[in-house]
């Protein structure tokens, strides 16, 4: 027979695991309703037109996409595989899709 700690543990543990594995789903979902309110008032623009000017001032390969509020305003930073084979991140204002840094 299995001391009691030895059956205790497995049931204690699952349910700390599934916890922990389901955090950042919700952390996720979270961003990704404030991206879509923030697009249905109009505070950033569709990802397609904002991929579409990044790719005006940097060609390349798009890696990955994120969305930051700072002071105030929404902000794309997207990072660019160049076709110089550097990764470059572009930020772009997401409401007016200005350029405002190229690193």
């Amino acid at each position: 027979m299995m001391p009691f700690r030895r059956r205790l543990f497995p049931l204690l543990a699952l349910p700390l695991a599934l916890a922990l594995a389901a955090a950042p789903a919700r952390a996720d979902d979270d961003d990704q309703e404030r991206a879509r309110r923030a697009l249905q008032a109009g505070e950033i623009r569709p990802l397609e037109e904002v991929l579409r000017a990044v790719r005006a001032a940097m060609p390349g390969d798009v890696l990955a996409v994120e969305l930051d509020r700072d002071d105030g305003r929404w902000i794309y930073e997207v990072k660019v595989l160049g076709a110089d084979g550097r990764r470059r991140e572009v930020e772009i204002d997401a409401r007016d899709l200005r350029i405002l840094d190229i690193d």
